[in-house]
Order: C-alpha cells, then structure tokens, then sequence
C-alpha cells in the first residue's frame, strides 16, 4: 500500500491532473471532495480523453473544451474500496475478483492509502525471493498455470 496518496479535488481540470500525475510518476489519482472520496481518474482516462480522432473534426474546439473540463467529467465514481485492517490476501481477492487494478483504502470515507498491482506484484517478488533464500535457490522458476474464472 501507497499512504498518502496523492488527490485532487473533483473540479481540478482534466489538463492539470495529466500534468500531476507525470510530475509523480504516477497513473491514478484520488478524487476527494471535502474529505471523501468520491472517484478515481487513471492516466488511461485521461489519455482516452484526448483521442485523435475527436481531435481531429475541430482541434481548436476539443482543446478548449478539454483545457476547461474538470476531472469529475471524467473520473469513474464510487470506486470500491478497502479499509486500512484488511490483509493483502483480501486486498488481492477484491481486486480479482472486481476485475480492478486499484483499490484505494479508506477510513471513515477519507483515502488513507493506494493499492495498485504493482503494489501487489511487489509483494510477490518479495516472498518468491524470501522462500528461495530459504530454499537455497530451489524455487520453482517456471509460471505457473492459471485458470481463469
């Protein structure tokens, strides 16, 4: 988990929060209003929003109306969430099964945290590292086969 992650407010416009996130090296951003979180908006959001094909029929216009739009417009509302005691099994299971690749952690409604799937990759690196260090590099290094639901 990220704490602290970084958040907008709803009315930030969609070309400002494009230019937070390259700042931070970051893909997703927290909307929070008035202490509560109330969307997320992902760099893919923001990317889709520029498309070429729109861009194309009025350049002037589209970018005019972009450079104004704020992210709320855009932001997917109501994200699914966790709270700050859950374990990173139920972190993982919630993000599979809701078919998600983040899932802010909140407290009472505010964002206290950010669980993406680098986070969770991390993890895996973590503990494949952990038993091949206890196996004397015996882990076995083939992918395993999923089954999908």
């Amino acid at each position: 988990m990220t704490s602290d992650p970084v958040t907008v407010p709803s009315s930030m416009t969609l070309p400002d929060a494009y230019w937070l996130m390259l700042e931070n090296d970051i893909r997703r951003l927290l909307v929070v209003d008035h202490d509560q979180l109330v969307g997320i908006v992902t760099m893919e959001d923001l990317r889709s929003s520029f498309r070429t094909e729109i861009i194309a029929i009025n350049p002037l216009k589209v970018n005019e109306i972009l450079s104004k739009m704020p992210v709320r417009e855009l932001m997917s509302k109501d994200p699914i969430t966790i709270g700050p005691m859950a374990n990173v099994i139920e972190a993982a299971q919630t993000m599979l099964d809701r078919k998600i690749s983040t899932l802010p952690v909140v407290e009472s409604g505010k964002p206290v945290g950010i669980i993406t799937e680098s986070d969770l990759f991390r993890v895996l690196v973590d503990i494949c590292r952990k038993l091949e260090a206890q196996e004397g590099g015996k882990v076995e290094k083939k992918a395993p086969t999923v089954k999908s639901k």
